[in-house]
């Protein structure tokens, strides 16, 4: 299931394993569709109008087939309009695999007036473009747009809940796309007629957010061509020159012309208006080419009485290839000088062009006539209707093919990855239906060759023998790159778990374990970009490194049966790989990053019947003229290539070997996988243009022309890790040794504020699985910081040049080192490996400064460090900017909070040692005063006692005596008696 990161385009690639009967490679698209939701029963509905099931085929007898019009590579949804007085619109996310008819939910209003000459009113939907993220469409003058719901590429608010109406006020009567993206955005060009006409408005789609650009502002177009009278027919725009190609034409009354101008339309400030760099004018008549293949304009031409058409231009980024078509075909490679292409009927004329990017390409004409040719060549062949159709269409019929029927109306045509399209619309007795096929142009062309042969006698017997038009026998591509390596794919093994039951079937419990196992391993592909870098260079790392030591327990539980999930998961199977080559011939897309190259052979044998000569000289001569090879770069400034040519005179064979290699002149610095240089390497071999094909089990397809593109600039999957376990090691060399936080973390060690602290960081290529240390120079800067990890804010730039910067006089540095090197303006140090360590300031005006305790342990503060390689390293291509966050433990306090420290604790000791002393010193008297308090405190409680005693014994006495005769007199010292007994007891 390959996935761009980054992107909604999903596909899912089916190939076989070689067992049993064979299984042709094929490819589903799963993507995202980001203009569906649920209603509130939980089925899916459209947010952009009502589904309407039911297919007429009044929907495509009385349309003619339109253009698909989408950006190459980015457009997970497709749509496609022109249903004649209807506002619906064909919608689909797998390339028209299936599809849905939806009716729009817009206002369908008209506004008419003299600035805006409409003739009349339809509900047609005229231009439908889909991008990345938004779809637009054109019905009538009205312009609407529609933002998807996608929260992997922007915030969710950016979402559109209906249609917006762009361009009001204006008057809009074409759409033109832009098929390739950009400096980060998508765009789409808006062309306006009536009181505006001369003028384009410029779209712009970034992160989902839609805004138009009138270009010019102040002045129009036609003001700076000639003729007192103008219309722009169509636009393009490259993105990565900021230029803009026009298809004009003038009018006046003794001149009418057309014109094609060059604008370029950005500029360094963004108050650069737009400036004309060229023109070029064409002639009313098309050209008289008297039995040539092609012609070559210089303006000495003689000319037919057919009038030129003009219908649209197109540029093709990748080769620098400008079409002009109509009733004719101009191509250029310098968007000056022109070629005219001979072999296209005047008599016809282009609706539109679809290009493959891969060197080849299709027009449609207003007769539905489908046409074919190679970029680089001048050939242009005729597939529908031909000889080679009319062969094809009869050996399916013959097959009872559900793709064909007697009736067939054409709808629109494209490519996907590399192959030419059709979607059809089949009408059979009592059966209707639109279908996509393939449209085999290889096959086409080879039934439609004419091939030559002659007769000859042998023996008894006449015996034909055919002349092979290709000039070689046999064309292989040798001493390949890894294909894995150029296209820039990672690469996992994840196969299904084993099952254990005896017939080895998987079951709904068995297969939810291989999704969550596909998930995981997901998840951990992009958890893996992180700013730390793990002790070993692989996301699967992490997912045993703790369980593998229990790999062999695993397997004797599934072998003895005793698994309780029944199924075996081997964790030597689910890795990530690095050097797997599994497909032939060049990959579909190349990345050069600065100075990289890469080289491969073309092996090229001759016909048997082209004998040499017998002079050794003329067999070498004639193999070489008989198999020549032409190799094309789009941008020679750019690349350099080099072919080393080797004649095996005894295989009549020739080894061509090819290099390219990037010059490091064409591109400055951008971030990993964007605003890439755009470009292509082609490699011909003369002669072989629609007559040399190759037919096997997996079809038939062209020989001798190979078109590969290329991207210069960072490649995807490159980014600077920091090397946080290399850096602990050099800490303890250089500072003999390393304090940990006293709660310690595994995923973010700290640093000690005393410490020199040097930095090491690794550049990590992600598809390779090289990790090697970064040797370039770099800026490190402190952009934010706090507290804890929850108070971490960016500071402002004023604050990062405070905390960063050598010039800085407020007191506010962080940071200090002794390193010579700075920028420019002075305003930063320039950083490398060989730099001395870094030593923490934290000055007053700092935010690290003073950090109050929050425990018994030393201060702490995160900082989040800023590292970045734009404009001070030339090494590589690769704008690597990495931010991180460093752990600082042990920070010191100010010297007012430390005296202020200092002065409250010797105050409580000298308090405590005071108390102490006058403690020791006062103790045995208060032991005396108090024991001399509890005595008389008892002699009190204990007198009163005996005074209650004696006086309650008394009162016994004289009532007894009251009562009885005689009476007893006590002895007179009794009372005398009990108060010495008394006192003794007090006493002891």
């Amino acid at each position: 299931m390959p996935t761009k990161n980054g992107s909604v385009v999903m596909s899912v690639d089916i190939r076989s394993n070689g067992l049993g009967p064979y299984i042709p490679p094929k490819r589903f698209y799963v993507n995202i569709n980001g203009f569906m939701k649920r209603d509130a029963s939980g089925n899916p509905i459209f947010t952009i109008g009502y589904e309407t099931f039911t297919l007429k085929s009044d929907h495509f007898k009385r349309s003619k087939s339109r253009p698909l019009w989408y950006t190459q590579n980015h457009s997970p949804v497709l749509i496609l309009g022109g249903i004649e007085d209807e506002k619906t619109i064909l919608l689909s996310d797998t390339n028209f695999q299936d599809f849905s008819l939806v009716e729009l939910s817009i206002d369908s209003c008209w506004v008419g007036s003299y600035y805006c000459p409409i003739l009349d009113f339809s509900a047609t939907i005229h231009d439908a473009i889909s991008t990345e993220s938004t779809l637009f469409i054109r019905q009538n003058q009205l312009v609407y747009y529609f933002t998807g719901s996608y929260s992997a590429l922007f915030d969710i608010s950016h979402s559109s809940s209906s249609w917006v109406r762009v361009l009001a006020s204006e008057c809009i009567k074409k759409l033109c796309p832009v098929f390739v993206d950009g400096n980060g955005s998508e765009y789409i060009l808006a062309l306006t007629t009536g009181k505006n006409e001369g003028y384009i408005h410029i779209g712009t789609i970034t992160d989902g957010r839609v805004s138009f650009k009138m270009m010019p502002e102040s002045w129009s177009i036609c003001d700076k061509l000639p003729g007192s009278n103008c219309s722009i027919n169509w636009a393009t725009y490259i993105a990565d020159e900021k230029n803009l190609l026009l298809l004009v034409e003038t009018l006046s009354p003794n001149l009418r012309a057309r014109v094609v101008s060059r604008w370029a339309v950005g500029g360094k400030s963004p108050g650069d208006r737009p400036s004309l760099l060229s023109t070029t004018s064409f002639p009313l008549l098309l050209w008289s080419v008297q039995d040539l293949d092609f012609l070559v304009l210089h303006g000495t031409e003689t000319y037919t009485r057919t009038a030129m058409i003009p219908k649209g231009l197109f540029f093709n980024t990748f080769n620098n290839m400008l079409y002009i078509w109509g009733n004719f075909i101009l191509q250029s490679y310098n968007r000056i000088h022109f070629i005219y292409l001979a072999d296209f009927p005047k008599d016809s004329v282009i609706k539109y062009m679809v290009n493959s990017y891969q060197g080849d390409m299709a027009f449609v004409t207003e007769g539905e006539e489908i046409w074919y040719f190679l970029e680089g060549g001048y050939d242009v062949y005729r597939l529908v209707p031909s000889k080679g159709w009319d062969i094809y269409f009869s050996l399916q019929k013959l097959q009872h093919s559900f793709l064909f029927a007697d009736q067939e109306f054409l709808v629109t045509l494209f490519y996907e990855d590399g192959q030419l399209y059709q979607l059809i619309y089949l009408v059979d007795p009592g059966y209707e239906r639109l279908v996509k096929r393939v449209l085999p142009v290889a096959q086409l062309l080879l039934y439609d060759q004419n091939t030559p042969y002659a007769v000859a006698t042998i023996g008894n017997f006449w015996t034909p023998s055919f002349t092979n038009l290709c000039p070689f026998k046999v064309m292989r591509l040798r001493d390949l790159p890894k294909k894995q390596h150029l296209a820039r794919q990672e690469l996992y093994h994840a196969p299904p778990p084993l099952v254990s039951e005896s017939l080895g079937f998987h079951n709904n419990n068995t297969l939810a374990i291989y999704q969550g196992l596909v998930y995981y391993l997901l998840w951990l592909h992009s958890k893996y970009d992180k700013p730390y870098a793990d002790p070993v260079h692989d996301p699967t790392w992490r997912w045993w490194e703790h369980k593998s030591r229990y790999k062999d327990y695993y397997f004797y539980l599934s072998s003895n049966w005793l698994a309780a999930e029944g199924v075996y998961i081997d964790m030597n199977s689910y890795q990530k790989l690095y050097n797997i080559s599994h497909d032939h011939g060049l990959p579909e897309m190349v990345f050069l990053d600065k100075g990289t190259s890469f080289s491969f052979t073309v092996f090229l044998t001759a016909h048997e019947h082209q004998a040499p000569p017998s002079s050794l000289l003329g067999s070498s001569y004639q193999v070489e003229k008989k198999l020549a090879v032409a190799v094309v770069v789009a941008d020679p400034e750019c690349l350099d290539v080099t072919v080393n040519q080797d004649v095996l005179l005894n295989r009549k064979a020739v080894l061509y070997k090819i290099t390219i290699k990037d010059r490091k002149v064409c591109y400055d610095q951008g971030i990993s996988g964007h605003n890439l240089k755009k470009t292509s390497l082609m490699v011909k071999v003369l002669g072989s243009s629609g007559k040399c094909f190759q037919t096997t089990y997996l079809g038939t397809r062209t020989q001798g022309h190979l078109m590969v593109p290329l991207l210069i600039g960072c490649p995807p999957g490159k980014r600077l890790a920091f090397d946080v376990t290399y850096t602990i090691l050099h800490s303890q060399q250089l500072n003999k040794h390393y304090f940990d936080c006293v709660v310690s973390n595994a995923e973010m060690p700290c640093f000690l504020f005393r410490d020199l602290f040097q930095p090491f960081f690794l550049v990590q290529d992600m598809v390779t699985g090289d990790s090697g240390r970064f040797l370039g120079s770099y800026l490190l800067k402190v952009v934010g910081g706090g507290r804890t990890m929850d108070t971490i804010r960016d500071y402002t730039e004023e604050e990062i040049y405070r905390y960063n910067s050598p010039l800085d006089k407020t007191n506010s540095l962080i940071w200090k080192t002794k390193a010579e090197r700075t920028t420019q303006d002075k305003k930063f140090y320039i950083m490398s490996q060989q730099s001395p360590g870094i030593e923490w300031l934290c000055l007053e005006n700092s935010p690290c400064h003073d950090i109050t305790p929050q425990s018994i342990f030393a201060p702490e503060f995160f900082l989040k460090l800023l590292v970045s390689n734009r404009g001070v390293d030339t090494s590589s291509y690769c704008d690597y900017q990495l931010i991180f966050i460093l752990h600082l433990h042990g920070l010191p306090l100010s010297a007012q909070r430390s005296l202020f420290i200092v002065l409250v604790s010797s105050s409580l000791f000298v308090g405590l040692v005071v108390f102490y002393i006058l403690f020791c010193l006062l103790w045995p008297h208060i032991v005396k005063a108090w024991v001399s308090l509890r005595w008389k405190i008892n002699n009190i409680m204990a007198a009163e006692s005996f005074y209650t005693y004696a006086t309650s014994s008394a009162a016994l006495s004289l009532q007894s005596q009251t009562v009885s005769e005689p009476s007893i007199k006590p002895p007179s010292n009794a009372g005398s008696r009990v108060d010495n007994a008394l006192e003794k007891e007090v006493v002891a």
